[in-house]
Order: structure tokens, then sequence, then C-alpha cells
């Protein structure tokens, strides 16, 4: 995004009070209705087009000067294209903390470009206050030989990044891989990995990516997590001695929508090829995950 748009987007934003609320629902491309859950919405559909799925540096810190830095500590909002704004709201925690995700995909690719949702977990890795990403129910095949070749092994190794992907139906040294998870086991995993956050600040974020395809309508490939999974692992940090100080739930479908050729491109490239999807079926899906995911996540 650059000149007229630029300063349209000044113009628009300039001198808009945004509301002091605990929660709210940022409306980047229409996945969710206007009031979904209560709660207050505020209109940013002119930024959904230049930001989805990748964006130029000087948008994102336009984007984060203008509306990011003023929202309130929990936000809803859209396509899990727009995931890699979770490095942005991350930002503005004040104290150190572990961010937990909840994800079909690791985002951890260290390729070009810089801001996109396939590699946002690496502007989280770069926030001073992060002690560690911690990614659970990777399906896809982002995690495993040759792919995972582009990922962000270092972190991995120096203790910054741990992905925890579904090791079923992979060959046992597949399953030997660190941090791999089995459905028979990872609620135990889980609850080690909470025992060991002792009194740390969070900050989570979901994907609806990571649930089963009859759960939530996404832009992405469907993860294997039940809705009473990630239920059940919100209740464990809500019960542990951590403390949720922000997070986000993103990843509801919407059709895309792009500002920049390149940028159009791209994404086309690296989506799946998935069948049509009528929004407002998509909609009544995700908001059946919602209402039993939002309350557990930002009260």
């Amino acid at each position: 995004m650059h000149g007229k748009e630029l300063r349209r987007c000044f113009r628009l934003f300039r001198g808009n009070v945004l509301p002091l609320a605990q929660a709210l629902h940022l409306n980047l491309d229409q996945a969710w209705p206007a009031g979904v859950l209560s709660l207050e919405t505020l209109d940013a559909t002119f930024w959904g087009p230049p930001l989805r799925f990748s964006a130029p540096t000087r948008s994102i810190e336009t984007f984060y000067h203008d509306v990011g830095r003023n929202l309130p500590p929990f936000v809803l909002y859209g396509s899990g294209d727009f995931h890699h704004l979770t490095a942005l709201w991350a930002r503005r925690l004040a104290e150190p903390f572990v961010l937990v995700s909840f994800d079909n995909h690791p985002d951890w690719d260290v390729r070009p470009p810089r801001w996109c949702c396939g590699g946002w977990v690496n502007r989280a890795i770069e926030l001073p206050l992060l002690k560690k990403v911690s990614v659970w129910g990777c399906g896809n095949f982002e995690c495993w030989w040759p792919a995972r070749l582009f990922g962000n092994r270092r972190a991995e190794r120096t203790g910054r990044l741990e992905v925890h992907p579904w090791g079923d139906g992979r060959p046992a040294s597949d399953r030997a891989r660190a941090g791999v998870i089995l459905q028979g086991q990872w609620r135990e995993r889980f609850e080690e990995f909470v025992a060991g956050l002792d009194a740390a600040n969070l900050y989570v974020t979901i994907d609806l990516d990571c649930l089963r395809e009859e759960e939530a309508v996404t832009n992405w490939e469907s993860g294997r997590f039940a809705l009473a999974d990630v239920e059940w692992a919100l209740t464990q940090l809500r019960a542990s001695s951590a403390r949720i100080l922000g997070g986000d739930i993103c990843g509801a479908f919407s059709p895309p929508q792009y500002a920049r050729r390149k940028q159009r491109f791209a994404a086309n490239m690296d989506h799946p090829k998935l069948p049509a999807r009528d929004l407002e079926s998509a909609r009544k899906v995700n908001l059946r995950a919602l209402e039993v995911l939002w309350p557990l996540l930002a009260s």
C-alpha cells in the first residue's frame, strides 16, 4: 500500500477513538457478521486486500500505528490469511510471555516475504519479551521432510519454538521427531506443558483450521482437533497458574480479495485447491465453534 492509499487510510483513522473494551471484532474481510457474539465491531475492510496473505513491511507498520496498537487484549478477526497480524497483537504485551498457538500449520517458514501468514511465528520470535512459542496440532506436510527444511529449525534447537505435529499415520522415524503428538496421548503431553508454565504470562492464538472440517470452514486444509479438544485445552490453561493476558481467534472462511498482482499470484500458488465455499453456510458452522471457544479465551 503506497501513496494515495496510505493517505486515505490516515484520513479514515485520524481522530477515530477505538472502544475501550476487553475484546473486539476487527472486520477485515466479512468472515464474521457485524455484532457477532455482541462484540463491538471495528470496520477495517479497506485494510483487508492489502494485508491478506502477505504485506510489505511499510503497510504492516502503518496498520499497526493506526489500528493495531490501539486494539483491546482479545481480538476476533477473519481468515487465517491474516494470521501474521498475531505478531502485531503480541507486540503490545508489556511483560515476558509465552505464545501458545493452536494451528494446523507451524507458520514458521523462513522464506520471503517477511510478513506472511505462513511465516508470522518468526516475527513473534523477534519480540524481546517473548520467551517461547508453542504450536499445537499441526497436521499438514510442513513439519516433515523435505518441507521442514524451510522451517525455523534454529529456533527449535534453541528452545524458542516448540512445534507439536500429529504423528498418527506417520512412519516410526517421523513419530520420533521432537514434539510429536498422537491422538491417544496428546492430552497428557499438553498437561505436562501446562504444568511447566508455572505462573507464566500467556498470549493464546487459535486458527480455526486446527479443527476438523465438519467443525470449521476455512481457507486452508482442515486439522485434526475436535472442537472439544481445543475447548479442553483452553480449560486447562485457564485452570493453571498461568495468566492469559491476550489472545485472538482467526481462521474463518472469507472470499479472498487482494490488492497486488504478486500477492494474488503467491497466495493462489500456496493455497490448497478446495471446493467452493458458501459464506453464509461457513459462518453458521464457524459460529458454533466460536460460541464454545471465545468465552474460554476472552473471559
